[in-house]
């Protein structure tokens, strides 16, 4: 089975750093990411005719526009069992009561701890990354 993931970060280094430190799983389709540079471009992705099936959120809380809480709160209106998320270099108690209160399963603190991560899919229920 293939873990279809939805990367929303603002930030343009985001895709090729997640595509890089995944690059086994997603060689061997064991998951596959979406990336989105914006809250809104996330829910026009998530939310689209042709939606893919995502099974997981991670977003930044950091972003212009629409921001990570805002887009948490959209997308636990819309896929409220879809699990989510949340990375920020901010990663205080004041901003992870917010966001869990919000319906996000998770906080991360950046720089992003991959193996933390990887071990983050394995406890939503997505066999071994």
């Amino acid at each position: 089975m293939t873990i279809s993931v939805l990367m929303v970060d603002d930030e343009p280094d985001v895709e090729p750093l997640f595509r890089q430190k995944f690059r086994r799983e997603i060689r061997r389709s064991e998951i596959e990411f979406h990336f989105a540079q914006s809250g809104q471009e996330a829910l026009d992705l998530l939310l689209g005719e042709n939606a893919p099936s995502v099974l997981l959120v991670l977003s930044d809380i950091s972003m212009p526009g629409m921001s990570g809480m805002e887009l948490l709160t959209k997308v636990k209106l819309q896929r409220p069992t879809l699990p989510v998320i949340m990375i920020t270099a901010y990663g205080d108690e004041k901003t992870e009561i917010e966001a869990k209160s919000k319906g996000a399963d998770q906080l991360i603190s950046k720089p992003v701890n991959f193996e933390h991560l990887k071990s983050a899919l394995v406890s939503y229920g997505m066999g071994a990354v």
